[in-house]
């Protein structure tokens, strides 16, 4: 789906590596540092991480932000526990010499 949008396939790959990527703004890079914060049961979001977000992101967007990792993370949880199988919306693009 991203790719649909835009976002590269290099940036994509690279999302293993956001902290470091220069393929990520520091925007970015403070939004996935939220999500993992969220994500992960041992992480927590502290009031640093907080005060970050909120240099980058408004109210609106931090609501956003918040409920479309909550969706996501509800939706890993349920398909989980369900056996339901990725539906693979992303693939790497193959260059023309087919790799």
């Amino acid at each position: 789906m991203s790719s649909e949008l835009g976002v590269s396939d290099e940036k994509i790959l690279a999302l293993p590596e956001y902290a470091t990527s220069p393929h990520y703004s520091p925007a970015e890079r403070v939004a996935l540092r939220y999500a993992d914060a969220i994500t992960l049961s041992d992480r927590d979001v502290d009031d640093a991480l907080f005060a970050e977000l909120r240099a980058h992101y408004d109210e609106e967007q931090i609501l956003e932000l918040t409920a479309s990792i909550a969706w996501e993370n509800a939706s890993s949880k349920f398909n989980r526990a369900l056996r339901i199988p990725s539906q693979e919306l992303w693939k790497r693009k193959q260059s023309p010499d087919g790799e």
